[in-house]
């Protein structure tokens, strides 16, 4: 259909004749036919083809053949619905047409489906919140369809303009389409609060006062709000009124989110949820990142970081999948290997009777020796830094009494404990507050101490396999030799089963949230626990697991990802939410005993191996000039 101004004068006057909708049309009806009544302009706006007193469209905004022929007649020929032309018009240089066949198919233009109808709705929405009014018009005229219902823009422009006697009448209209008439108490009560709040801040106490005692009260819901809203009127000013009411102030600000919390009782067939286009592109794109398996970097919660003309793919890769560096300094089997808090160092644990702390670039990446701890004569099998990263404990094997506590700033030992020569010092856990850590072993007993290894407190009867400290700072956690994790309470030396396996719980990890717990169970793998539920979340495939402590790890941005060494000499990654691998790291020898994920640089990954190595994991090296093959590899490929 050719375009010019004489079609578009004609196709505004076809639209003012079937110009429907107007006010109270719809009462009474069932709501899912309210969006698509009229042919006019219903978006809310001032729009002079909105004012008719219903119109002769059907509801999916084709005109009926009396009024096409009423816009033929007066409007100089021509009538638009959903763009379809529907009588003689001027042909192409101004020559009459006739109506062919095919003219007459195009008045038969099938029905609007529902979800034509609520895209036309959403777009329009959208538009009207870019400014766009005139284009919001047109489309609902040509569509037929109605942004919202005459009912809820005249509530909408009463509560915009604080009219709040009207915006009260206006619920009496719209009670007749909602699903929920007794959500009427809900929204007139919302109503009357904003009026409340916009009394006081203009300083019309009295007036206030009326509101509160007269028709809120009244309402005899939510009294506890009543109470708070009444200790509003001691408020000495404005600025004190909406600091305390957390409150905006009055203005458009407020309104509209007040009428974003009115919304949420009507249906969207009578008024459309708040941006809601933008709502359901965002929700796409979100959903697109959590089914990427290989999603490692911060979520944007904006859509103008992302292109929406392309699907989310992230390349393997961009996944610390590559062998970036080989520490080769230990000279003995490599037990432990742990990232500081802040991700700024690596230190590494030995059978070679040293601990070694790595410097990360943190332009580069690469790792370079900051210093060497000597003396530890049994070995190194355990490690943890302090929430500060100040203080580094380490802990050798089974038949080791000793626990050394190191000023890694100096390099100076400060602490070298020992309570008895029959104990086991194996594993350690810090107290969030940093001047506590507890540590035991499989001899029966472990303590709470202070920097200087004095004794605080101790639990007897107890054979430790490993420790953590909850954030509450009064849990500890530990898994003993009857292969459960226990709870104990240093404050009301109290204690409670929390999870329980079928095997021994060689080693454990907890997330950052305190909410899972990641388990190296021997004989069967790693098993993601829920420590809240007290439930087994998941037992992830793959890893090879006997009797060999190893040590898995949560990592990569925002922990959606799990690592762990294997007997099979491969480290094992999987996505948290899939139980089978997305990548196995080859390049070790021998078993694979630990593995650290760095906190701060979500593509850094430590593994450490008896074969006297530490790999340092990281995205594929030049990645930018790489061949364009494979680079946007499909995230669900799982090749190693």
């Amino acid at each position: 259909m050719q375009s010019n101004g004489a079609a578009g004068a004609a196709a505004a006057a076809a639209g003012g004749a079937a110009g429907g909708g107007g006010g109270g049309g719809g009462q009474g009806q069932d709501p899912s036919e309210l969006s698509c009544l009229g042919g006019g302009a219903q978006n809310g706006e001032s729009s002079s083809s909105s004012s008719g007193g219903g119109g002769g469209t059907h509801s999916n905004g084709l005109l009926s053949s009396s009024a096409a022929a009423a816009a033929n007649n007066g409007g100089g020929g021509v009538g638009t619905s959903n763009g379809a032309a529907t009588g003689p018009g001027p042909g192409p240089g101004g020559v009459p047409t006739t109506a062919s066949g095919s003219d007459v198919s195009l008045k038969k233009k099938k029905r609007l489906s529902q979800a034509e109808e609520d895209v036309i709705r959403l777009i329009g929405q959208h538009l009207h919140g870019l400014g766009l009014n005139q284009t919001v018009d047109l489309l609902m005229q040509e569509s037929g369809c109605r942004l919202e219902h005459s009912s809820a823009t005249k509530f909408r422009n009463h509560v915009m303009e604080g009219e709040w006697d009207k915006a009260e009448n206006d619920l009496n209209e719209l009670r007749a389409l909602m699903h929920s008439p007794n959500a009427i108490v809900r929204m007139k009560f919302l109503l009357l609060q904003q009026k409340y709040l916009e009394y006081l801040e203009d300083g019309k106490v009295l007036e206030a006062l009326q509101v509160l005692r007269g028709e809120l009260t009244p309402l005899k819901y939510n009294t506890d709000r009543i109470h708070v809203l009444s200790g509003y009127l001691m408020c000495s000013h404005a600025e004190d009124l909406r600091a305390k009411a957390e409150w905006e102030g009055k203005g458009i600000a407020s309104r509209s989110r007040l009428l974003d919390k009115l919304q949420t009782y009507l249906p969207p067939s009578v008024m459309l949820p708040p941006r809601r286009l933008q709502t359901l592109l965002r929700q796409a794109v979100e959903l697109q990142r959590d089914r990427c398996l290989y999603h490692n970097t911060k979520l944007d919660s904006s859509l103008d970081s992302v292109s929406l003309l392309l699907d989310h793919v992230c390349s393997r890769k961009q996944f610390p999948c590559y062998t970036q560096q080989i520490l080769t300094e230990h000279c003995n089997e490599v037990w432990f290997c742990k990232f500081s808090n802040d991700g700024t160092k690596l230190a590494t644990g030995s059978k070679d009777t040293t601990v070694i702390v790595w410097q990360v670039d943190p332009e580069t990446h690469q790792l370079k020796l900051l210093r060497t701890l000597e003396g530890h004569a049994y070995g190194v099998s355990y490690l943890a830094w302090s929430p500060d990263n100040t203080y580094l404990i380490a802990c050798g094997p089974d038949d080791c009494s000793e626990l050394w506590l190191w000023n890694i700033q100096t390099g100076e030992l400060r602490t070298k404990m020992s309570q008895s020569h029959e104990d086991s010092l194996t594993s350690v856990a810090w107290n969030p507050d940093g001047k506590r850590f507890v540590t035991g072993g499989q001899r029966g007993q472990f303590y709470q101490c202070d920097l200087d290894g004095n004794l605080l407190d101790s639990w007897e009867g107890v054979r430790v396999q490993c420790l953590w400290c909850l954030s509450d700072g009064r849990t500890v956690l530990a898994s003993d030799t009857h292969q459960r994790i226990r709870g104990y309470n240093f404050e009301d030396l109290t204690d409670r089963n929390i999870v329980q396996e079928d095997h021994p719980i060689m080693s454990f990890t907890v997330s950052k949230n305190g909410r899972l717990a990641l388990l190296n169970v021997a004989t069967q793998g790693v098993h993601l626990w829920d420590l809240q539920d007290r439930v087994l979340v998941r037992k992830y495939q793959g890893v090879t697991q006997g009797f060999y402590t190893i040590h898995s790890c949560f990592g990569g941005h925002n922990e959606d990802f799990i690592a762990s060494g294997s007997e099979d000499h491969k480290v094992y990654i999987w996505h948290r939410r899939s139980e089978l691998p997305i990548a196995e790291l080859t390049g070790h020898t021998r078993t694979v005993n630990c593995v650290s994920w760095n906190p701060a640089i979500p593509g850094l990954m430590a593994s450490a191996s008896d074969d006297g190595t530490v790999r340092i994991w990281g995205p594929a090296p030049f990645l930018e000039t790489q061949e364009p093959d494979g680079l946007n590899e499909n995230c669900s490929n799982m090749d190693s």
